[in-house]
């Protein structure tokens, strides 16, 4: 099992047409994001333009959450709001226009990946998915099997589990939990 902590200070950063996009992990990472080669690729961006078209994607499955905002937003002309930490799931070629300032959270999957899923928790969870992501909503301290880990708001834990171990969780406060099978 392989976890890495990677906070959000440390991230790659990058300009996107609507404001500014911090890149915490791309899988595997050997991949270009340029490329569209990723399974999946984990950001945070502001979006500081109002309105802001979002890049499209063939291929990938997304999952958008405001982290200090509620989200107005058209989805292929349909109009739609998302209240702060809602978790927004859209297919990444659909047609996005955001009508939001704010900083949100990004995580795109290849529709390669045969299973994932996005949810907010505090309780405990039992996983033992190939990936799981944890990202802290405030500061947290994260319980890996009883092994703690103190992250940053803002801040993304992600485990490998290709040998799929039984992982214990348990958060001290709201998180973000991604599982995703290959």
């Amino acid at each position: 099992m392989n976890i890495s902590l990677l906070p959000k200070k440390d991230s790659a950063v990058s300009i996107w047409s609507g404001g500014l996009t911090y890149e915490y992990m791309i899988y595997p990472k050997t991949a270009n994001y340029a490329d569209r080669d990723f399974i999946f690729r984990i950001s945070s961006a502001t979006i500081e333009q109002e309105p802001s078209i979002f890049t499209r994607f063939k291929g990938y499955h997304r999952y958008l959450v405001m982290l200090d905002n509620s989200l107005h937003v058209e989805v292929n002309k349909e109009k739609k709001l998302y209240e702060k930490y809602e978790i927004m799931e859209f297919n990444s070629d659909d047609e996005v226009t955001s009508y939001t300032k704010g900083i949100d959270f990004n995580w795109m999957v290849s529709k390669k990946a045969s299973h994932h899923k996005l949810k907010i928790t505090s309780s405990n969870q039992n996983s033992n998915a190939p990936v799981v992501i944890l990202f802290s909503l405030r500061a947290t301290v994260i319980k890996i099997n009883e092994e703690p880990y103190d992250l940053n708001p803002y801040d993304l834990l992600v485990i490998e589990n290709e040998k799929r171990e039984d992982i214990l969780l348990h958060f001290s406060n709201e998180c973000l939990f991604g599982i995703l099978d290959f």
